[in-house]
């Protein structure tokens, strides 16, 4: 070979070298967050300039990485930061899908609650707090009633021990001043807030707005206290499939589903369905009556979104509910409904609910939604029955308006109301059409200050005119740090059964003592939000709130004066609720997430000069929700709480040997997540880990469990329980001494499926 050959040779197999060993790799894949897409990821390899971002539909690709070892960063606003190590090697092409959490840190959502209009929360003028659906797998629950008890300010309260309805209080009002809305309609009221929370499918929940404080400005009456508004997902943006489905140790079984089907070129479906199921009489405090009432229920809710010209709004969507409910005694089945051998609350709720959003055609910002829904329920307390309808329609036009500084929207509304029941407080059915006027105007003066005014108009033939206005000053220091200030008025008008099932639940007489005035409510917010990066991307946010409420008119039910009546009637002085609250976010960069929150209020009334607090009403509550993945095991931990401090509970009398005021308590939950498998997480923990119970420490819980039907209660002249032998502290049958859930430790194991 000669000379020349040979360097050919050599400089032919150092380029072949030079070829392998300077080989680049590709990554590619999908970005998602609980099955949905995240686009505009921030996407690089650490201590390069290699790096890129997701397109709109999550999908990212970097190329030309030269082969060997690296740690991949991902962070996107609103997501745990997430790291991995990956090591390439040859000239290949490796596909890594990416799941990011969501973070705590959720302070640059779009909220639509405070104003009726879509802004960014951190530039809303009135405080909203935001949950999504992540928040609430943290504790996964059946319904919306029992998942809220995790949020800070807000507590689900059984109202009896036997049927187990309740309602949800907010900074410590009870639960008729408190307005629940679906997609900002107030279809969940009244008859509805007891049981309308039940059979939301969890699958379709986009986020739950939070508001604290009276809002009749924008949503009249009930919205005296706060509003809760569920919104549901654009089929749009939803998953093409989703199942979760868990089991508890009790017994409990809960399925939801959801699907998105598209319907031609223009129409999305979005197709959702909750099945609940607990059948397993349970008795662990030995009284005779079932811990848990059994329930049988399905829900299915259906939404059409329809592409138009221009991006205007057209949605359409209804729900259909079903619930059989009953608690009671032990031996307790139907041959028994309304008769008085075995006691047992049965209650048959059926319910249909319709709702939508139109956009007008025109080049102004004009939006008409509407609701209905019809109520009817058909339940029996013991042998007491109780039949009751309720319809509520409502509409509403909208015109949103921006002059120069003045952002304003002007609306008006017709609400139509039916109510009718066989109790004494209904002579007639209730019916009667309440229309409203409204405007607002945000004036932004600068950058850093806004003003939003608010007036709002109803007329009530019942009550006459009725005017609610409001004021909110928004003063933003820096983008980190926000001042806020809101007043305003709320109102309530009020049918009394549609919300005290403690009347018909024991053997007391309901007195209305005068015709009754419709309540007001003025209220005062003082809100601080704080955020804090740190430079290894630990973030801190801080959300406090003072708060007061004074009450004229409030409408009390008085179990003191005479322990076998519940007397209604408008309170002759003041009730007022006062107090501050606060949360502080916390998101380490290594994945732990840390939510605590809590709050102080003293809500009391006064009359005659004497102030007494309200009853079933804690002085602190605490909250706290502590999150940590662990990355190379594809599992998360999930520990989550609640305290509340002690509460004044209804007792039947000086001689009633139970506890006046409840101990400290606190429920308290852990779960672990794997999501090791592709589409798939497996969840499982245990809940109520103290195995805590109301009855402990109290020598009963429902009075005359043995004797619900007060067959061997005898009574004075004066109708009053007489202490004898067989009943020593002269009680009768009442079940509406409570204050939490019954049900003690147990485990639950569930899956969950996302296409």
């Amino acid at each position: 070979m000669s000379q020349a050959a040979k360097w050919f040779l050599l400089a032919l197999m150092l380029f072949s070298y030079s070829l392998l060993f300077s080989q680049n790799s590709a990554l590619e894949g999908v970005v998602t967050s609980d099955g949905q897409a995240v686009s505009f990821v921030n996407i690089y390899l650490k201590k390069t300039e290699l790096g890129t971002s997701s397109q709109e539909n999550g999908f990212y690709t970097l190329s030309n990485i030269p082969n060997g070892k690296y740690t991949l960063v991902v962070s996107a606003i609103g997501y745990v930061p997430y790291e991995t190590k990956i090591e390439l090697t040859g000239n290949q092409t490796k596909t890594l899908d990416i799941h990011l959490e969501a973070s705590s840190e959720i302070l640059d959502e779009m909220v639509v609650t405070g104003t009726l209009k879509p802004v960014s929360r951190l530039e809303s003028p009135v405080p909203v707090e935001v949950y999504k659906p992540t928040f609430f797998k943290k504790n996964p629950t059946p319904n919306i009633f029992e998942a809220l008890q995790n949020v800070n300010g807000v507590r689900p309260q059984i109202n009896c021990n036997v049927c187990n309805t309740g309602d949800i209080h907010i900074n410590g009002l009870e639960g008729p001043y408190t307005l629940v809305l679906i997609d900002g309609m107030p279809i969940v009221s009244g008859l509805g807030t007891v049981y309308g929370l039940s059979g939301i499918p969890n699958s379709l929940i986009e986020q739950i707005e939070i508001v604290k404080g009276p809002a009749s400005t924008l949503y009249g009456s009930e919205a005296v206290g706060g509003l809760i508004n569920v919104i549901t997902k654009n089929a749009l943006n939803a998953p093409s499939f989703f199942v979760d489905s868990f089991i508890s140790g009790w017994g409990e079984y809960n399925l939801d589903i959801g699907a998105k089907i598209k319907v031609g070129n223009k129409t999305d479906l979005l197709l959702g369905a909750n099945y609940f199921n607990y059948d397993n009489p349970i008795d662990n405090n030995n009284d005779n009556f079932t811990d848990l009432t059994l329930q049988n229920r399905i829900s299915i809710f259906q939404k059409w979104n329809f592409k138009r010209s221009e991006s205007r709004i057209f949605s359409f969507a209804g729900r259909f509910f079903y619930e059989d409910r009953w608690g009671g005694e032990m031996q307790w089945t139907p041959e028994y409904r309304g008769g008085d051998e075995v006691y047992g609350e049965s209650i048959y709720t059926r319910r249909w609910e319709l709702l939508g959003k139109y956009q007008l055609p025109t080049t102004e910002k004009l939006m008409l939604s509407f609701s209905y829904n019809d109520h009817d329920q058909n339940s029996v307390y013991g042998n007491v029955p109780y039949l009751a309808q309720q319809r509520i329609g409502f509409a509403q036009l909208t015109w949103d308006k921006t002059i120069k500084s003045h952002d304003l929207l002007f609306g008006s509304a017709m609400r139509y109301q039916y109510y009718n029941d066989n109790t004494p407080a209904t002579v007639n059915a209730d019916e009667v059409v309440i229309p409203s006027f409204f405007v607002q105007d945000e004036l932004k003066f600068t950058k850093k200050h806004s003003l939003l005014t608010g007036l709002r108009y109803d007329y009530d033939k019942r009550h006459g005119n009725i005017l609610t206005p409001r004021v909110a000053y928004k003063w933003k220091l820096s983008d980190n740090d926000i001042f806020r200030v809101n007043a305003g008025t709320g109102f309530r008008v009020v049918n009394l059964f549609t919300e005290e099932h403690a009347a018909l639940t024991g053997a007391r007489d309901v007195i209305v003592a005068e015709e009754l005035k419709p309540e007001r409510s003025m209220n005062m917010n003082l809100n601080y939000l704080k955020k804090v990066y740190g430079d290894n991307g630990t973030f801190v946010g801080i959300d406090a709130s003072i708060f007061y409420t004074h009450f004229k008119n409030i409408i009390l039910p008085d179990y003191d004066t005479n322990p076998n009546q519940i007397i209604y009637d408008n309170l002759d002085g003041k009730s007022v609720s006062k107090g501050i609250s606060a949360n502080v976010d916390v998101v380490f960069f290594n994945g732990l997430k840390i939510l605590i929150g809590g709050t102080y209020q003293d809500v009391s009334n006064t009359e005659n000069g004497v102030k007494t607090r309200q009853i079933l009403t804690e002085r602190f509550t605490g909250t706290w929700n502590m999150s940590y993945t662990f990355r190379s095991l594809d599992l998360s931990v999930d520990y989550t709480g609640n305290l509340y401090s002690p509460m004044r509970l209804p007792l039947l009398g000086n001689l009633d040997p139970r506890e006046e005021f409840s101990p400290y308590w606190s429920i308290q939950n852990i779960q672990f997540t794997y999501k090791g498998f592709k589409d798939f997480e497996i969840y499982g923990g245990i809940k109520n880990l103290l195995n805590w119970t109301p009855n402990k420490g109290n020598p009963f819980i429902i009075a005359r469990a043995n004797d619900p039907f007060d067959k061997n209660v005898s009574f004075n002249a004066n109708g009053n329980a007489q202490a004898t032998p067989d009943n020593p502290y002269g009680l009768t049958f009442d079940p509406s001494y409570v204050y939490g859930p019954n049900q003690g430790i147990r485990g639950f194991v569930g899956l969950r499926y996302t296409l």
